[in-house]
């Protein structure tokens, strides 16, 4: 019986789930949304939340902690200069996951994770929406007037 044990396995061996996990959140943080299956999306949610507390408190040896546990340092100046202040007034619940269909290869669950306070960030830099362009004539069309233009005036 699995009672109280906590731990997602995922299929995978302690050091790859660590990895998986680590990298997730780090995909989290730079793209602020990632799409992954369910199961992926449960798991990643309390390390991701985990980082964002250590953000907040923004001392170096949270910092370290945030560095030995994600790998990757831009990730970690991400997490500390723009995400952690962000959720600075929140208590918590700094994720969400959106589920979505099933995945068409083999019916896994998708879902997206998202930061809560994205929403207001996409829309201010949200591009304008470009102007298409104005197509040119083809050349074979101006040559068929043209010509059917030289043919009418030998016609008259």
């Amino acid at each position: 019986m699995r009672h109280r044990k906590k731990t997602v396995k995922l299929g995978r061996t302690s050091a790859h789930r660590n990895s998986l996990l680590a990298n997730q959140v780090c995909s989290l943080i730079e793209h602020q949304r990632i799409k992954t299956t369910l199961a992926k999306a449960k798991a990643v949610r309390p390390l991701a939340e985990k980082m964002v507390t250590l953000g907040k408190r923004g001392d170096l040896h949270a910092r370290r902690l945030a560095a030995g546990e994600l790998g990757q340092k831009a990730a970690v100046q991400k997490l500390f200069a723009e995400i952690a202040p962000r959720a600075a007034s929140r208590q918590g619940g700094y994720t969400r996951i959106i589920k979505l269909g099933p995945r068409a290869s083999d019916a896994a669950p998708m879902a997206y994770i998202e930061w809560v306070d994205q929403v207001a960030v996409e829309t201010a830099a949200e591009p304008e929406p470009k102007k298409p362009a104005k197509k040119q004539p083809r050349k074979s069309t101006v040559a068929k007037t043209e010509k059917s233009a030289d043919s009418e005036k030998q016609d008259s």
